[in-house]
């Protein structure tokens, strides 16, 4: 199938898709729903209509679930699903990081077992990277896994885990030869989420939210086939993981311009008539701006996957500009709102939503890995400065003091 759609072809599905979103889409509900059991179930729905409809994993392949569409198909649906607001956000890693990263590095076998209920959200996966001792240097990760005959047994912690007691699956990073250097002896598995051993605790938020959990795992046996890409070459799998996730969140369903939140908070400053206020009007001209960018920056790494090319460090570029425009909606959004931000009647439905809208915006400042670590990326691998001094280059992780373990 051609890669180019005539101009009568592209707007035939353009109207496929607005009809389809306009028919299915849905207000996440957020009541009383601090482990998003309802918004899930919301999105699952919405997921199981898009494969019926054949609107699902747009380009990829027929064989593995995929709707066998091109990426020009798929750039048309998400131009058309972002307008829609947040319905995939509960899906945002087991799309946007899970199944690219199974259809890239998984074997045929493994695509066909579980990209098609991923796909159908039939089965919801979640990433298993951080550790409470490695989180933005993540090839710290002390969690082990051992062949033993024809199973790995894992032990270890995962912290940080969206969704994990909502997932079926997940994919894990964990060490498997010590005696290597940190970014070397890692290695990628998929894990079954409802094995007994595998333990998830949720972690209670600020904000009421326990979408993040804990992960303990306890002599955890999975098949020696539930290794993924070879062996001890995890690292550069965490990476094209870490890349897609980068891209997932700073670009999202990006395929055109879009200034929402500047948007939201224009509006909201021409009801309580602070829009006539110079220096508002100024910060919001930022903000808007900021977005803009955002947006083209969102595009052209979209048009690279486009044209085939993995997602690279310029995904970084993505992650590191939201996470700036978080924090301005942030800091504006509270200065626009005034009091009620802070102090709003019980009685007035979704009265706390800008309180809640300022307290998850900390989160993109981490989330995907912090600020520091993409500038950087950035500085590293788009502008070519010099890498920082680096004191464990060479050395065996199992003689490095990290985490809890001691070096000799």
């Amino acid at each position: 199938m051609s890669d180019t759609l005539t101009p009568e072809a592209a707007e035939e599905f353009r109207a496929k898709c607005a009809a389809f979103i306009s028919e299915h889409a849905f207000d996440r509900d957020r009541t009383d729903d601090p482990r998003s059991e309802k918004s899930m179930a919301q999105t699952k729905k919405f997921q199981a209509a898009l494969a019926e409809a054949g609107l699902a994993g747009i380009n990829y392949d027929p064989e593995f679930g995929g709707a066998g569409l091109t990426r020009e198909h798929d750039k048309i649906w998400r131009e058309e699903f972002g307008k829609s607001g947040m319905m995939g956000i509960d899906l945002v890693i087991s799309h946007g990081m899970c199944l690219p990263v199974l259809n890239e590095f998984g074997t045929d076998e493994q695509k066909k077992a579980y990209m098609p209920k991923n796909i159908t959200g039939e089965e919801v996966w979640c990433q298993m990277f951080s550790e409470p001792g490695a989180g933005s240097d993540v090839a710290s990760l002390q969690t082990k896994a051992v062949l033993d005959g024809e199973e790995w047994v894992i032990n270890g912690q995962k912290v940080w885990t969206t969704l994990a007691h909502l997932c079926d699956y997940g994919i894990l990073i964990a060490r498997t030869d010590p005696e290597q250097v940190k970014h070397a002896g890692l290695s990628m598995f998929i894990v079954d989420m409802h094995d007994p051993s595998v333990e998830v605790r949720a972690i209670h938020q600020i904000d009421g939210g326990q979408h993040f959990n804990e992960v303990f795992f306890t002599d955890t046996r999975i098949p020696k086939d539930n290794l993924v890409g070879p062996i001890h070459d995890g690292w550069r799998l965490a990476t094209a993981m870490l890349m897609y996730e980068r891209v997932a969140i700073g670009s999202g369903g990006a395929g055109g311009v879009s200034h929402q939140s500047a948007d939201k908070l224009i509006s909201a400053a021409q009801k309580n008539g602070k829009i006539s206020d110079p220096n508002i009007r100024q910060e919001l001209m930022k903000m808007y701006c900021q977005e803009t960018a955002k947006s083209l920056v969102s595009m052209r790494t979209r048009a690279e996957l486009k044209a085939g090319k993995a997602p690279g460090p310029g995904g970084s570029l993505g992650k590191l500009h939201g996470a700036i425009i978080a924090e301005m909606y942030r800091n504006l959004s509270l200065e626009i709102i005034g009091a009620e931000a802070v102090a709003w009647d019980p009685a007035q439905d979704g009265g706390d939503r800008w309180t809640m809208g300022a307290l998850n915006t900390f989160q993109s400042g981490i989330a995907g890995g912090t600020n520091e670590i993409q500038r950087n990326i950035i500085g590293d691998r788009v502008l070519g400065l010099p890498r920082e001094p680096s004191v464990d280059k060479g050395v065996p992780f199992s003689q490095l003091k990290v985490g809890t373990q001691e070096s000799a």
